[in-house]
């Protein structure tokens, strides 16, 4: 039971793909790939590195536990991320794309052109900076000719990369609430947590800009559920975390990864449909007409 894997981005709610890792793990899924955006690119690249999810969630612990945000950044951004590549350097040291356990690519946007980069050469670190740069929050990511911030500004759930790595069923794990929960679930503003903006929070220009991101949050929902129509991928998981703010520290690690348990074993009968004869028949004429 061959799978590829696409991981959107959501910032502190990623910590659920461990869950959802986890559960594809113990019920016999081969994870044969794996793409993620922003967040859902750092625990697919620590996966494909060969960390089993107890690893990545001991590490995600650690990380609690330590200052990653810096408030003096290079560039132009309000928190720095220094701190964060060290962590990751840490982790996962010079390793290259070629170098992982399994494929894996992540995304970014190309902040002139508008075009999305999907990165699977070099290293592996300098890669996760880019699809992390959460654009006017971390800095620009420079890499090659480009200045590369946050994958999911074009690609938050990335489905039509975890196919081209490996062209298997492939199972989608979203961070954002379905479209019919929008109205009692508001879009979640990452400006509200930061300490800058909490302290200046009743100025006029302050509010201008909530209003402001908290549109373009909204617009962002609508383009995820976009992009999986367009992408069609065989299986959406969607923990329920959309209460949990992108930066936030609360709940706890293991509460989140339950989340992600939960969500993966609600899948189960829709992702072990995937593996009927009729599907892989399917899969099978699709591939020859293709070739």
């Amino acid at each position: 039971m061959d799978i590829t894997v696409a991981l959107g981005g959501g910032g502190a709610r990623g910590v659920a793909h461990i869950g959802v890792l986890r559960v594809l793990e113990r019920e016999g899924y081969n994870i044969r790939a794996v793409a993620g955006t922003s967040m859902g690119g750092v625990m697919g690249a620590l996966y494909a590195a060969g960390n089993s999810p107890s690893d990545i969630q001991a590490r995600i612990e650690e990380a609690r536990e330590l200052d990653l945000f810096h408030a003096r950044p290079e560039g132009p951004g309000l928190l720095g991320i220094h701190a964060i590549e060290d962590w990751l350097r840490g982790i996962l040291g010079p390793i290259t794309f070629a170098g992982l356990a399994i494929p894996f690519a992540t995304t970014a946007a190309d902040l002139e052109t508008g075009e999305e980069m999907v990165l699977q050469e070099g290293g592996v670190v300098d890669a996760l900076l880019a699809t992390i740069a959460l654009p006017g929050i971390f800095p620009p990511r420079s890499r090659d000719e480009h200045r590369l911030v946050d994958g999911g500004v074009v690609d938050p759930v990335p489905v039509a990369p975890a196919r081209a790595l490996c062209n298997l069923p492939t199972v989608a794990v979203v961070l954002s609430p379905r479209r019919e929960d929008w109205g009692s679930d508001p879009a979640d503003s990452v400006l509200e947590q930061l300490p800058l903006l909490q302290m200046v929070s009743r100025l006029r220009p302050a509010q201008a800009l909530r209003v402001f991101v908290r549109s373009q949050e909204i617009s962002s929902r609508y383009f995820t559920e976009l992009r999986l129509e367009i992408d069609k991928p065989d299986v959406i998981i969607r923990p329920n975390v959309s209460h949990i703010g992108m930066l936030d520290d609360e709940p706890s690690v293991s509460a989140i990864v339950a989340l992600g348990e939960e969500a993966a074993e609600q899948a189960l009968p829709e992702i072990r449909a995937q593996f009927t004869i009729g599907k892989r028949l399917g899969r099978r004429i699709r591939s020859l007409r293709k070739a």
